[in-house]
């Protein structure tokens, strides 16, 4: 612990390079105590800020998943309940896994079709969301809505009201779901091994090809930075695969041009 510490530059660096998490937990460590340390200071308790020049491990390139439409309905088409629901809710709305273990029968408005988001789980604890954006509320589509009671007649009631818990009544754990039915489903379907925040990914594509609102957008997946939102984007635009066209069409015919030529072909082809 800090305390325990003199808290040099040199031994919170000491310090961090012996954490052994990935580099974001590293990170969000460190910003932890970054706080509490801010906090520290007008109050008199610290004068100095050994945090100052510190270096963090850096996150290598990570590859986003994003679950197509067609793979999304093979999924919730395969599986057998109450996953289907689980899946077929992260689909459909976008929610964190959190949010959805999270989810109490009480935040279903069956009869207007809503669902009210307000709670998460964390390593098996029920928590608030992420931030005050993730505390919301949207509409479903009736076709969910009309599957949620069919779920409902099979549901076990529990002390804390939870949509999808355990036969003790506790929520279910993330990990062990993806491991246990997730990626093994995936791999029956021939789908490629990915987290549940891949249909996540999958709705903010489908409500960019859909042209929803930007600011809805970020109502719905709890964002408050459309920045985030467009990183969950996964799409090839149409301008993009016009703009792509343009080469394949000049490259095809580059043995029989010339440099000169080339360039002006590729002017006249951008310009129409």
């Amino acid at each position: 612990m800090l305390a325990d510490l003199e808290a040099s530059p040199e031994q919170i660096q000491t310090w961090v390079s012996r954490l052994n998490y990935s580099p974001k937990t590293v990170r969000n460590v460190v910003m932890t105590f970054r706080l509490m340390w801010k906090s520290a200071k007008p109050w008199g308790y610290v004068k100095h800020d050994p945090f100052d020049g510190l270096v963090l491990p850096t996150r290598g390139l990570v590859r986003r998943f994003s679950l197509s439409l067609e793979e999304i309905r093979r999924i919730i088409s395969a599986a057998n309940e109450p996953y289907k629901t689980f899946y077929w809710l992260a689909a459909e709305t976008g929610m964190r896994s959190g949010e959805l273990g999270g989810l109490r029968v009480g935040d279903l408005d069956l009869a207007g079709a809503v669902v009210h988001v307000s709670q998460s789980v964390w390593h098996g604890k029920i928590q608030t969301v992420k931030s005050l954006k993730g505390n919301r509320e949207f509409a479903i589509p009736a076709e969910l809505g009309k599957h949620l009671p069919e779920h409902l007649e099979n549901w076990r009631p529990n002390p804390l009201d939870l949509l999808f818990a355990t036969r003790n009544g506790t929520p279910w754990d993330a990990n062990l779901l993806r491991k246990r039915k997730f990626h093994p489903l995936l791999k029956k379907l021939g789908i490629a091994q990915c987290g549940f925040h891949a249909f996540r990914h999958g709705n903010s594509t489908l409500l960019d090809q859909l042209h929803v609102p930007m600011k809805l957008r970020l109502e719905r997946l709890g964002h408050s930075d459309a920045r985030v939102t467009m990183g969950y984007t996964h799409l090839v635009s149409d301008d993009d695969r016009k703009l792509a066209a343009q080469p394949g069409k000049l490259l095809s015919v580059a043995p029989k041009l010339n440099g000169a030529s080339l360039a002006s072909e590729a002017q006249s082809s951008l310009i129409q």
